[in-house]
């Protein structure tokens, strides 16, 4: 979409003020925002420090009102955004804030339609904003819950792939690797991964941060990204040798997964996971994140309690099971999903 400059220097605790220093002569400051809006009665006393605007300078701030009182939610949404860049630029971070939040609203109460340009720019000012402040945390959750569509998903995954790789650049590598999970880029998480096995863990434990990803993508049944991360990483990172077959059990593993997955023999996945026991206790989770596995592509049912444990005993229970408790399975099916971390 077109932008324009705003022109606006500057801005704090709701009052728009010249930053010192600033290019150029006779740069002025803008009005606060509307009256009647949040930010308007949170506005504190006239200081006598403030520099008041010129009939010429209060030209953006009454487009903004305008618009809202219009209901021109775009064209408001554009000035907003702008705004926000620009405080962003000159490390007004409380200010680009507000206006940020402002951009979500506009979209929330438009019903605005999700575009890749609006992710974008959602992503640009995710990135702008201070790692550690809360206005971030409730950034990210609004603009994934609204880029959601109102589907009762955890967000479009083109948003989470642009979030993953801001966290990325900024070595932030376990919420990167969840974004990452909830996108469809597999090859972006497989390359993320490469450099987070490298810099943060283990030599020995080059095979685990693999194996989790794709076992948690299947849990998602994101098959084909699944595939990529691990067929990417195996090839990029440094420390493993190229296969299949590898010299590490546990990938092998995951090779023969991804191809059981594939034929959907419930036979073939049970012995695989038997025989593979040993690397599989390598980390408790595993076996559960098999559990839901074999439910999604397998047929298997939800665990239950009885004297059989295991995958295995989720064999026997469906063998023996009644047509009923099959048809009770069936229905729970995505009743109790595995939390990814």
């Amino acid at each position: 979409m077109g932008r324009s400059p705003m022109g606006i220097p500057g801005m704090e605790n709701g009052v728009f003020r010249s930053p010192s220093p600033l290019p150029g002569p006779g740069r002025e400051g803008l009005p606060g925002p509307c009256p009647g809006s949040a930010a308007h009665h949170s506005q504190g006393p006239v200081n006598p420090g403030w520099v008041y605007p010129t009939p010429a300078s209060l030209s953006p701030g009454l487009d903004l009102c305008r618009y809202m009182s219009q209901g021109k939610h775009i064209e408001a949404r554009e000035l907003m955004y702008s705004g926000a860049l620009l405080f962003f630029s000159h490390s007004q971070q409380n200010s680009a804030a507000d206006l940020s939040m402002l951009v979500l609203e506009s979209l929330e109460k438009s019903d605005a339609k999700v575009t890749d340009e609006l992710l974008e720019n959602l992503a640009k000012v995710f990135s702008l904003m201070d790692p550690n402040s809360p206005e971030r945390v409730a950034f990210v959750s609004r603009a994934l819950k609204w880029s959601s569509g109102g589907s009762g998903k955890l967000g479009h995954p083109k948003l989470h792939q642009l979030l993953a790789i801001t966290l990325w650049k900024e070595q932030n590598y376990c919420e990167s690797r969840y974004h990452f999970l909830h996108s469809t880029d597999g090859e972006g998480c497989a390359n993320m991964l490469v450099e987070y096995s490298a810099s943060r863990g283990y030599r020995s434990e080059v095979d685990m941060f693999v194996a989790q990803a794709v076992l948690q993508f299947l849990c998602l049944k994101n098959k084909s990204s699944a595939s990529v991360v691990f067929t990417t990483y195996t090839q990029k990172h440094p420390s493993i040798q190229k296969g299949p077959p590898f010299v590490q059990p546990l990938l092998n593993f995951i090779w023969f997964l991804l191809l059981a997955v594939e034929g959907g023999k419930l036979t073939v996945f049970t012995v695989l996971c038997e025989q593979y026991q040993p690397s599989l206790k390598r980390d408790p989770m595993y076996n559960e994140y098999l559990d839901r596995i074999g439910q999604l592509f397998f047929g298997v049912p939800p665990k239950q309690t009885s004297s059989y444990g295991g995958l295995l005993g989720n064999l026997l229970n469906s063998l023996m099971g009644s047509g009923e408790e099959e048809e009770a399975e069936d229905g729970q099916e995505d009743s109790s999903p595995i939390e990814l971390d």
